[in-house]
């Protein structure tokens, strides 16, 4: 079973940085488009007149939005109704299901990633996962909405997913028991030594002031003396640009943080630290990001803008490379188009669009079994049939610098689960700040 690395769209859940806008001029119609109308109303006039079925004009002008802004690039889109109540929900709300970020894949419902702590992440559901049938009935061609209106349902209910694995051989079944979703963008825990873990799911709503607040409660854990804090950005498909920015903001207390650069003047947006929080709140403590290849838009302003500023150490896997930017335009009061208008750069100046974030460590993730063969066939932005081009032209197998082995990363998961790590990237990170902070206090004394 294979399926092309192609993705639409129209079935983006959350791998967007949204800019709401609340207006939206009407631009003028090229005269030279006249002919070009007359085609499409054309076609429509034989759809309508000579079509084996009757078709409504509603479907057919569906259809003519969703392949205008399809030709575009595959993160703008035209939404309505659920589509757009589950984009508002994902910002900003809870609902009652199984925690899946799912996309529409050549017909077949694919999962961008499962939410931390959902019960699809507990039952073992993983990112790249393509789901074939919900209960026994297949589902391959269904519209991505019905899909998930099935997954949903009432907390306690269970729900048995057909799955189809990228280098498994076969498909198997996970039968999985809804919950309340909560959408908990930050969630932190203050380990061994005063090292703080940060992980931020989402950029959803006030995910700046959350982080804040993590900082504030691990330093009061932690008698007032962290040692070292590690920010996690795994798996976070994006979410609000002003809440990237704001993130940021919380640990510079200069310079740039991201810039936007669209074909209008007005488009031109430079963002800069102190705009949001004054001095840099963890005081210089050292910190590390983590990041992979679900790493995303918001997430990769974070990491980038961190890293050009020598603020923070990157590690992990090179992300997923989605360096554009989208403003939802309303249309009508249940109806809007989510349109790509910027592409975003770092503040040296890099756009992160098709080659991502390359992590200052190179970390893999050993302590998962299926990593080596889920790399083999994960897919990032430049894989998006349509993906707007980097400017720079940078090629893949260009960035791919240093295929030799590192003896640092040999543990098998068998190993690594006698030590009791469960997630080495994140054990890699934190015995780094650990080593880190008893190399300052040694030079301190």
């Amino acid at each position: 079973m294979k399926f092309a690395q192609t993705l639409r769209a129209a079935a983006l859940v959350t791998a967007v940085a949204l800019i709401p806008a609340t207006t939206a001029g009407l631009a003028q119609v090229d005269g030279s488009a006249g002919p070009e109308f007359g085609k499409l109303f054309a076609v429509y006039q034989r759809i309508k007149s000579s079509y084996v079925e009757p078709v409504d004009d509603e479907t057919l002008i569906r259809g003519a939005i969703d392949g205008m802004l399809a030709s575009l690039d595959p993160h703008s889109a035209y939404l309505d109704g659920s589509s757009l109540q589950r984009l508002e929900t994902m910002i900003d709300g809870e609902y009652q299901g199984l925690g899946l970020s799912v996309t529409m894949e050549d017909g077949a419902v694919k999962v961008i990633s499962p939410m931390k702590g959902s019960p699809a992440a507990e039952m073992g559901v993983k990112a790249g996962d393509f789901i074939t049938h919900l209960d026994g009935k297949l589902i391959y061609g269904l519209e991505l909405d019905d899909a998930v209106a099935q997954m949903r349902g009432p907390a306690g209910t269970s729900i048995r997913l057909s799955l189809f694995r990228p280098g498994r051989e076969e498909p198997f079944d996970l039968t999985v028991t809804r919950g309340v979703i909560e959408l908990e963008p930050v969630t932190y825990e203050l380990q061994q030594g005063g090292i703080g873990v940060v992980s931020v799911n989402e950029f959803s709503r006030d995910v700046g002031r959350d982080v804040y607040s993590a900082l504030d409660a691990m330093q009061g854990e932690a008698g007032g003396r962290l040692s070292g804090i590690v920010l996690d950005l795994r798996s976070n498909p994006g979410g609000s640009l002003d809440e990237a920015v704001a993130l940021s903001d919380l640990f510079l207390d200069k310079g740039q943080i991201v810039s936007q650069r669209g074909r209008l003047r007005r488009e031109n947006v430079f963002y800069e630290a102190e705009t949001v929080f004054r001095g840099d709140v963890a005081r210089g403590i050292p910190m590390v990001v983590l990041i992979d290849a679900g790493s995303a838009s918001a997430s990769e302003i974070v990491a980038g803008a961190l890293q050009d500023q020598k603020r923070a150490v990157v590690m992990g896997e090179r992300s997923f490379g989605k360096g554009s930017v989208q403003s939802l335009l309303p249309l009508t009061r249940d109806s809007a188009v989510k349109l790509t208008t910027a592409r975003y750069y770092t503040p040296s100046g890099r756009s992160v669009q098709e080659g991502g974030i390359e992590p200052d460590i190179q970390v893999p993730q050993l302590s998962d079994p299926d990593a080596a063969m889920r790399a083999k066939y994960q897919y990032r932005e430049s894989d998006l049939r349509g993906h707007l081009i980097n400017e720079i032209g940078v090629r893949d197998e260009e960035l791919e610098r240093d295929v030799t082995p590192d003896p640092r990363f040999s543990a098998t998961v068998e190993e690594l689960e006698a030590q009791g790590i469960e997630d080495f990237q994140l054990h890699y990170a934190v015995e780094t700040l650990r080593r880190t902070g008893r190399a300052i206090m040694t030079a301190k004394r």
